[in-house]
């Protein structure tokens, strides 16, 4: 492998940067506005809720969207960083070719390609904590919103409460998303958060250096009466 070759690696051997992980910052743009509806009448205890849109709409939630984005944006400042001087030094070598014998070359260029490959498996390790540190603070929400949902059933004589996400078209009066948005931003706003980490000496090492993730083993089903 020569140095040229390993410079024009590096982008792809170190391009797996944290994009945006957080799912309120990855959400869709708003679809253009569905012509109007004529609802029937709402159905006496039937109830409708948008798990989604009370997460996001709340305070909390908006809060947990800021920090986000700023612990995504800590770690492509340490993955640019360490790609930066990657890439610094392969071009200084390239540069110095032709003043190295083949071996000197191979060597140094075999010491970068292991340099690119530790911050490849660097940046996809961020990525996993950055997506493990997503779905612990949305689930802390859920913890929050889960009670207020249930007072809210009550409050409005629920018989059933269904998922917007499996409803086509329904009478807005039904959806008690509003009310759980209220009742969560009166709860909590904020709470403080860091990236999960995956690397710390907690952390046992998998071959080849990458810290394995331990896995909830599955909960064994009941047994057939």
């Amino acid at each position: 492998m020569t140095s040229k070759t390993l410079a024009a690696g590096l982008c792809a051997a170190a391009a797996t940067l944290i994009a945006g992980s957080s799912a309120f910052a990855q959400a869709p743009a708003p679809a253009a506005a569905a012509p109007a509806v004529t609802h029937g009448p709402p159905i006496a205890g039937m109830c409708i809720i948008s798990i989604e849109n009370a997460i996001g709409a709340s305070t909390v939630g908006h809060s947990v969207d800021t920090r986000m984005q700023q612990i995504v944006a800590q770690v492509n400042a340490e993955l640019n960083a360490e790609k930066a001087a990657l890439d610094t030094d392969a071009k200084n070598l390239e540069a110095r070719r032709a003043t190295l014998d083949q071996g000197a070359l191979e060597q140094q260029a075999a010491a970068l390609q292991v340099r690119a490959n530790a911050l490849q498996r660097k940046a996809q390790l961020r990525d996993r904590e950055v997506s493990g540190t997503e779905q612990k603070a949305i689930g802390r929400v859920g913890q929050e919103m889960e009670p207020l949902i249930r007072q809210v059933y009550q409050q409005r004589a629920c018989s059933v409460l269904l998922q917007r996400t499996a409803v086509v078209i329904a009478n807005p009066a039904m959806d008690i998303t509003p009310q759980v948005v209220t009742a969560l931003n009166a709860k909590i706003t904020q709470f403080a958060f860091d990236r999960e980490r995956l690397d710390g000496p907690q952390a046992a090492a998998a071959p080849g250096g990458v810290p394995q993730i331990v896995q909830t083993p599955a909960r064994p089903a009941a047994p057939k009466k």
